[in-house]
């Protein structure tokens, strides 16, 4: 699931110069959750996971795969790991 997900939204994010540093699923406060972790040479805060955030949903809510039971968190490497 992290490949295909990486492959939809890797290329709109690096328009933007954000970076995938990781994508993975597990569990945060009691909700499966599945983590996209960016980088960027600009300073990673708050706006750009919420910029990254508003790529990457779209693009995730027409891929054919089943995340209706996950939470979807964009976060910087200091905060999801």
């Amino acid at each position: 699931m992290e490949n295909k997900i990486r492959e939809a939204i890797e290329s709109e994010l690096l328009k933007e110069n954000i970076k995938i540093d990781n994508i993975y699923e597990g569990v945060e406060d009691g909700e499966k959750t599945l983590f996209i972790v960016i980088d960027s040479e600009m300073t990673v805060d708050s706006n750009l996971c919420v910029k990254a955030m508003k790529i990457v949903n779209p693009i995730l809510d027409n891929l054919d795969i089943n995340l209706d039971d996950y939470v979807i968190d964009v976060c910087s490497k200091g905060e999801g790991v």
